[in-house]
């Protein structure tokens, strides 16, 4: 990543020019981080799993250690997904569409972006998505 001078503890704000470089660069480093923590978690997650199931003798044991291992694979495919919307919002910031709705392509929030920065949709956008989800999901 080249070095842009985004000190370590800079934050965006509003007051300065939306996705400006030195946001993406803060974005993408937000990003990359996230990613990194997930993938490192993931590894524990399969060295617990290859371990944990050894040859437990009692059955309750064994089930319980299952539904243990069920739980963690569920895990796993949620952060395989987050990975991959994570990898999308990188190539978004690389293409000069990240931080902007992908259907009225207006700005999201910074706040949006600063508590998930894989958002697609601004949050008048997402509401509507999720209204219509509720809708749709009772007829």
């Amino acid at each position: 990543m080249p070095n842009t001078g985004v000190p370590s503890d800079y934050v965006p704000s509003d007051d300065e020019e939306f996705m400006n470089e030195r946001q993406r660069e803060y974005f993408r480093k937000k990003l990359q981080d996230w990613k990194e923590s997930i993938l490192a978690d993931s590894k524990d997650t399969l060295s617990h799993l290859q371990t944990e199931t050894a040859s437990l003798p009692d059955v309750a044991d064994r089930a319980s250690a299952e539904t243990d291992k069920s739980i963690e694979l569920r895990a796993r495919d949620r952060q395989r997904k987050l990975i991959s919307k994570i990898e999308s919002a990188l190539r978004r910031i690389d293409d000069g569409s990240y931080g902007y709705c992908d259907e009225t392509g207006e700005p999201i929030s910074l706040g949006r972006l600063m508590a998930r920065p894989v958002a697609t949709l601004s949050l008048e956008a997402q509401e509507r998505h999720e209204r219509s989800e509720r809708i749709h999901r009772d007829d």
